[in-house]
């Protein structure tokens, strides 16, 4: 069985994504909704958090991990997982799938996330590995928003703010470094416009589950949520993103 923790509803664009591409997979999915949003914590706080969220999956008997929020650094994510005996091998994080999807290409790109993402670094220090410029934009309260169900309207003034027209000529790509983002993806279009793509980086963590963690892993296909609060939304977006699995949703400590 692999564990799958975010701060809250992020996480489930990245489970829809290893579900198509890997159906027999058991998933116990970790939401810490009661601390949401983690994007604008301290590294403090961030690692209390991943410790409680580690040790629950490693508890439930989860062999594997996935890290479904950026906000919690590959470094950081690394060096905890050590004390849990989780491996390297059994360890799938955001960036390094991300970022090697733009080995070579000539496209200009952008990332945006939330202010702890943008602020440990994590990113510009991948990127700047395989030589690549990348413009980064801190996006506040948006993971939040979208976490807590505010309206469409509001989520666009958001987006809007954070892509003044100026900015937009900038960039060809838009990688969205935030698991929240994709869940209002329809915005970004609408905001952004035909000329700039929309890169979700749960499509290339997917692939990565399957190459890293397929045979090891297969299962019969099950499915539960622990929340550790709980959201009529969580369990409108649950409804929605996964309309035929058969699945259970759990209130936590």
């Amino acid at each position: 069985m692999i564990g799958i923790f975010d701060s809250g509803s992020g996480g489930l664009t990245v489970l829809s994504a290893i579900r198509d591409r890997f159906p027999s997979i058991d998933v116990l999915y970790y939401g810490d909704i009661k601390n949401a949003p983690y994007g604008s914590k301290s590294r403090e706080e961030l690692s209390a958090l991943t410790v409680h969220a580690l040790k629950f999956l490693s508890d439930r008997g989860c062999r594997s991990i996935v890290s479904a929020c950026n906000s919690v650094s590959a470094s950081l994510a690394v060096s905890l997982f050590d004390s849990f005996d989780v491996g390297l091998e059994h360890l799938i994080e955001m960036v390094g799938p991300t970022v090697r999807a733009f080995r070579g290409t000539k496209a200009r790109l952008a990332l945006c996330a939330t202010p702890a993402t943008i602020q440990s670094g994590i990113y510009q220090n991948a990127f700047t590995m395989i030589g690549k410029q990348v413009e980064y934009i801190s996006i506040d309260n948006l993971a939040g928003a979208i976490e807590f169900g505010k309206s469409e309207s509001e989520i666009e003034g958001i987006v809007r703010q954070a892509f003044p027209e100026y900015v937009q000529e900038k960039f060809d790509v838009l990688i969205l470094a935030c698991t929240h983002y994709p869940l209002v993806l329809d915005v970004f279009k609408r905001v952004l416009g035909d000329k700039v793509s929309i890169f979700d980086p749960a499509l290339v963590v997917a692939e990565r589950v399957e190459t890293q963690l397929w045979p090891r892993e297969m299962g019969d296909g099950k499915t539960h949520f622990a929340i550790s609060q709980d959201s009529p939304h969580f369990r409108t977006l649950v409804e929605r993103l996964f309309p035929n699995t058969t699945y259970e949703i759990e209130v936590v400590e």
